[in-house]
């Protein structure tokens, strides 16, 4: 039997390839053509759900042995990232929207980033230690990473004067 770890990183590989051939086949052809913060709106509704993260600190979904020094960076930054949405939604189109969605964006993504490197070599993660939550980083977490790269793509693209 192949070892958790090539199994876990083989997840993630796949999940990244159908969610990316989603976003870019599906999702992206849609959005491209709306005004920032139309094309916007149906991402920051996806990451509203982050507060799935939390499931890190609850014993029982995750194993006893999964280090807090993952667990709660995850939960919390997860947390902190619905927030953010929360706070981009609230604030379309007015002053200060702008900046909202990049704060979301660069803190998400930089969440996400730091949660995939403090589990491979931060605090040596075993993929057995997640659980119930191992779908949260080979499911949602490269589905998230496509979204926060379109997002990128919205903010970063020419607006009218």
């Amino acid at each position: 039997m192949p070892p958790p770890l090539l199994l876990f990183g083989i997840s993630i590989g796949l999940s990244f390839l159908a969610w990316g051939t989603l976003c870019v086949g599906y999702f992206w052809p849609r959005l491209r053509g709306l005004a920032l913060h139309d094309a916007a709106r149906p991402i920051l509704m996806l990451h509203t759900f982050r507060f799935v993260g939390l499931a890190f600190l609850i014993p029982g979904v995750v194993g006893p042995a999964l280090p807090l020094a993952f667990a709660a960076p995850a939960a919390y930054g997860d947390l902190t990232a619905a927030g953010l949405a929360w706070l981009a939604l609230v604030l379309r189109k007015r002053p200060g929207s702008v900046v909202a969605l990049w704060v979301f964006n660069l803190w998400g993504t930089i969440d996400l980033l730091l949660a995939f490197y403090r589990g491979l070599f931060g605090t040596s993660l075993d993929p057995r230690m997640l659980g119930a939550a191992y779908f949260i980083p080979t499911v949602l977490v490269p589905l998230l990473l496509c979204t926060h790269t379109m997002l990128f793509l919205l903010l970063l693209r020419k607006r009218p004067q």
